[in-house]
């Protein structure tokens, strides 16, 4: 029996662990388990739960709820025919076809399950990106980022305390610092200013209180867009009373606030950078593997690395030019296709196929302003071309984003299950998670 082995239960991995979990344990007739599957898969991720990436600026400003929304991959894991294992990836052996995880600790530090090594025929690599600081002085010291559901709920506990401090007069204002005018950064400033608005039903908290600065490097927010967007976008974040600063550059942070390359310092209580990523550093010392200079592991069109036949890579890891000769962007709907792709190719392998090499369409960016509006543009196989929305027809488009990805790791029965209980407990829980 081969061993698939996977590292990284993002967007991609999850999709990808699924699909070929149901394929090689489930008979497709009689939708039961088989007793002699020619493959074993397995999921690695370091983390116990799932939640979907372009939600944290959600779970940052306490709109979402992880206790809630977040998928236990123990559980997934069991009910779509693969394993689940709990660790951080330490370290490849190529040569005897091993990975070797992390030490697991509790929250004091103390060991809970030792180093340990998971044998593999086939291996992918789904472990995403990390925030870009560009070298910038100080921002790993002194700035939040939002790679991972911990660092969004770190961020969510600073924003309360910091309004108990408002509520209890011993402060005025609170000053919060954005760096990045892409998704992330607009759609937090938007979210930071409604998570104001409803903070101030449930304590004595004065308009304006909140002040929120979005600096942009270049000359217009949401540069993946059209410039009218993200101009638009400035727009309604000004209304909204964001500050925003664009061809604006950050020279160095502190615990006070941020310097930019103009010498101008923004004050600035809580600062969250997300100004670019690139892949996780060590991947660059994996044993060999060829990566670029954002630390993607360089991979043919069939999502193979170039260094070793038996290690795949999707998602934002994976540095691929695809089969029309584009670079793939590292977009949350860059991993779900290759994902795809990949189960098809890992599937033809074992049974001793040619591979299909990967084409990404680009099926379009949405940008969402909180409950206010949205932005961004359609592309694909909705259109010809490419369709600009704006308003109630974007916000619509962007709430079905999110039922896409259940639909692709729960199928669409369970997918709108669970979109119908989420309706249900805003009626019943505060629209804000204030503790």
């Amino acid at each position: 029996m081969k061993n698939i082995v996977i590292v990284g239960g993002g967007a991609g991995g999850l999709q990808l662990a699924t699909r070929l979990g149901h394929y090689f344990s489930f008979s497709p007739l009689l939708k039961r388990r088989l007793q002699t599957p020619v493959a074993s898969v397995t999921l690695v991720d370091r983390n116990r739960t799932h939640i979907w990436k372009p939600l944290l600026h959600q779970v940052a400003t306490g709109a979402l709820d992880t206790s809630l929304d977040a998928l236990n991959y123990q559980v997934h894991a069991r009910r779509n025919g693969f394993r689940f294992e709990l660790g951080a990836l330490q370290k490849l052996h190529r040569e005897r076809k091993a990975i070797e995880l992390a030490p697991v600790q509790d929250e004091d530090g103390r060991e809970l399950v030792p180093a340990r090594e998971i044998p593999y025929d086939l291996l992918v690599l789904a472990l995403g990106s990390q925030s870009n600081d560009f070298n910038t002085p100080g921002v790993r010291e002194h700035c939040v980022f939002l790679d991972s559901a911990e660092q969004a709920r770190r961020f969510h506990r600073q924003l309360l305390d910091r309004f108990l401090q408002l509520e209890t007069h011993i402060t005025e204002q609170i000053q919060v610092a954005i760096v990045g005018g892409g998704a992330t950064g607009v759609e937090l400033a938007a979210e930071l200013m409604d998570a104001t608005r409803q903070i101030g039903r449930y304590g004595h908290i004065p308009r304006g209180s909140l002040q929120v600065t979005l600096l942009e490097a270049g000359p217009h927010l949401l540069p993946a867009l059209p410039p009218r967007l993200g101009n638009n976008a400035e727009r309604e974040l000004s209304r909204l009373g964001v500050r925003v600063l664009t061809g604006c550059t950050v020279a160095r942070a502190d615990d006070r606030g941020l310097v930019t390359t103009e010498g101008e310092f923004i004050p600035a209580s809580l600062r969250l950078w997300a100004a670019g990523v690139k892949a996780a550093d060590f991947l660059s010392q994996l044993d060999g593997l060829a990566t670029n200079r954002l630390n993607q592991i360089e991979v043919t069109p069939e999502l193979v690395s170039i260094t070793d036949a038996d290690i795949f890579a999707i998602g934002d890891c994976a540095g691929c030019i695809d089969s029309a000769s584009q670079r793939v962007p590292p977009r949350a709907q860059s991993a779900q296709q290759m994902a795809v792709t990949a189960e098809k190719n890992l599937i033809a392998r074992i049974e001793g196929r040619p591979l299909q090499p990967f084409r990404y369409r680009d099926r379009g960016s949405l940008v969402s302003l909180s409950k206010y509006t949205a932005v961004g543009n359609l592309m694909g196989a909705l259109v010809k071309g490419s369709l600009t929305i704006e308003g109630r027809l974007a916000g619509l488009a962007y709430r079905s984003l999110y039922r896409m990805h259940l639909a692709a790791i729960h199928g669409w029965p369970k997918a709108m299950l669970i979109y119908l209980i989420g309706q249900a407990n805003r009626f019943v829980k505060p629209p804000l998670k204030l503790h």
